[in-house]
């Protein structure tokens, strides 16, 4: 009966609450690899600058840099951000990423 009941509660935010952190930012960094943009996680407190992290192109190569103390939420929002920006419709995605990267893209 229980297993019968299972599709009429089932929703993507169920999804993405049921993929451990780790496994959504992995995911995400799956795709931004299958679309071709480097996501890069560096220790910029040496340098004394402030940067902000995010999508940007360095000699034409589309990247993703995220300061490596940010939290793993703080990374996940940025690098979903980043892609649902692009158009990543043609990059599979499980369905709990593919619904958080349209959450983002709406914003």
């Amino acid at each position: 009966m229980l297993l019968q009941a299972a599709p009429e509660i089932w929703d993507a935010t169920f999804s993405v609450v049921c993929m451990k952190p780790e496994q959504i930012y992995q995911e995400l960094k799956n795709i931004a690899e299958k679309m071709g943009i480097a996501v890069e996680e560096h220790n910029f407190r040496p340098t004394g600058l402030h940067v902000k992290s995010g999508a940007c192109v360095v000699h034409g190569k589309q990247f993703v840099i995220i300061d490596k103390h940010k939290s793993l939420s703080k990374k996940i929002k940025i690098l979903a951000s980043s892609l649902a920006k692009l158009p990543h419709e043609e990059v599979f995605a499980v369905p709990a990423v593919r619904e958080l990267l349209n959450r983002y893209a709406e914003e």
